[in-house]
């Protein structure tokens, strides 16, 4: 029997690799494509939680493998690498430990719509760090979009790293792929272009758009005033003109000045989105915004529900044996 049918009727059977399979991460009535399937697991011996990712039918599964086993290098406290990968021959999956996460997608759906700003930038800055480090290492992540955005009570998470190039060589027109949020895809990415940052760039405007409005591809009107040049700079069609990383950074977190002179004046009330230790320690910025608060109340609940439900949960009977 081939690998990936195997691994398919294994999922069936409540199995994943080395895992029993809890519950599914995602929920496909969100609408919003997602590049892998996503599974809470439990090992045998109970004493591991994992979230595990799996190829959707028709993506390249020697490419997902090779991307999952590329992000075992990510670094950045808001990435989140593949711990573990499927041997070769087998059916293709990986792994990495369980946090409680809600994909941003669900986030709003639980929040009841758009995310507030102060979590838009919490989040922005957060995922601008992320990848500026891939960056640093050579790397475009190529799959950013709302279903590859986790959100922890202490800041998100970024997976489904290469999700794209996963499922379509280098080269080739990506519309149409199994998993893909058109939306988020950067027009020359679209093209048959190779991914670049600067296509990250646009996927990360394009997953601030969605958190701040419920679209990736708004009006720009319809976009918080806040938040409009910054998304919409990121959002430009032709790559040289949307921002570099810094840029967004300065936007999303402005880091303070020197202070004013004293004048004997009344000091003025700190703006809220000025960080005082951002200049100092700029790798500290995205952190700054992530303290208690970051994330709406209903969302803070979804997560310590879903933390409740798994510790309560019970591993799936082993399947009876065939004669």
């Amino acid at each position: 029997m081939p690998a990936s049918v195997a691994g398919a009727e294994g999922r069936a059977r409540g199995a994943t690799g080395p895992y029993a399979v809890l519950r599914e991460l995602d929920d496909e009535a969100s609408g919003i494509p997602v590049p892998e399937r996503r599974f809470i697991g439990r090992s045998a011996d109970g004493d591991r939680t994992v979230l595990i990712g799996v190829p959707l039918p028709g993506a390249d599964a020697g490419r997902f493998l090779a991307e999952a086993e590329t992000s075992r290098y990510l670094l950045g406290p808001w990435s989140a690498p593949a711990a573990e990968v499927a041997a070769p021959g087998d059916a293709p999956w990986h792994a990495r430990p369980y946090v409680p996460v809600l994909p941003l997608p669900a986030a709003l759906a639980v929040h009841g719509g758009p995310l507030p700003e102060r979590t838009v930038r919490a989040l922005g800055a957060a995922l601008v760090e992320t990848l500026v480090i891939g960056h640093g290492q050579g790397l475009a992540h190529a799959g950013v979009s709302p279903a590859a955005v986790l959100l922890a009570a202490d800041g998100p998470r970024l997976m489904c790293f290469g999700a794209v190039r996963a499922a379509a060589e280098d080269g080739t027109a990506r519309s149409g792929l199994p998993g893909l949020e058109s939306g988020s895809l950067p027009p020359e990415q679209a093209a048959g272009g190779r991914p670049q940052p600067a296509g990250d760039v646009y996927a990360l405007g394009a997953v601030l758009a969605y958190a701040a409005t419920g679209y990736t591809v708004p009006e720009r009107d319809e976009l918080p005033a806040a938040l409009r040049a910054v998304v919409t700079a990121c959002l430009s069609r032709d790559p040289a003109a949307r921002p570099r990383p810094a840029e967004l950074l300065d936007a999303l977190c402005p880091a303070a000045g020197p202070p004013p002179p004293d004048t004997g004046a009344a000091a003025e009330p700190p703006r809220p989105a000025t960080l005082p230790d951002a200049a100092a320690n700029p790798a500290g910025r995205a952190a700054a915004l992530l303290g208690p608060g970051w994330l709406p109340g209903r969302i803070i609940a979804a997560l310590a529900r879903q933390s409740a439900e798994l510790l309560a949960a019970a591993l799936p009977a082993p399947p009876a044996p065939q004669d």
